[in-house]
């Protein structure tokens, strides 16, 4: 996903001028440097959301697998504030991509999930 947001990801995708009930012509012409803008928004986004993945892979191999005190509750912290959150606004606002998000969201859960279950 950080891929994506780092080299593929326009700046506006169409969904978004729906949302905002827009043209893109409109926002090149009312917010001039905006596109150039969000590009950057969108590379500091894919940074984080492949720092978020290492750092949650590391943790997984480390603390999670070793069953630190209060793991869990940062695992569902950090898998809230960060794919859940992302999921729950792109669910919000019609994102045609919300699917491909949730499933993004189910290894996170899942994990949760046999964590609880002790397996």
């Amino acid at each position: 996903m950080a891929l994506y947001f780092i080299f593929i990801r326009p700046p506006l995708q169409p969904e978004d001028l729906k949302y905002m009930d827009s043209a893109l012509q409109n926002a090149q012409e009312n917010i001039p440097g905006s596109l150039h803008w969000l590009q950057k928004v969108f590379l500091v986004m894919g940074g984080f959301i492949f720092t978020t993945g290492m750092l949650i892979i590391y943790f997984s191999l480390t603390s999670f697998r070793h069953r630190q005190p209060d793991v869990f509750m940062i695992a569902a912290f950090a898998g809230i504030t960060s794919i859940g959150l992302m999921t729950g606004v792109n669910f919000m606002i019609g994102s045609d991509f919300r699917w491909v998000l949730l499933i993004f969201t189910l290894p996170w859960l899942s994990a949760l999930i046999l964590y609880r279950l002790h397996k």
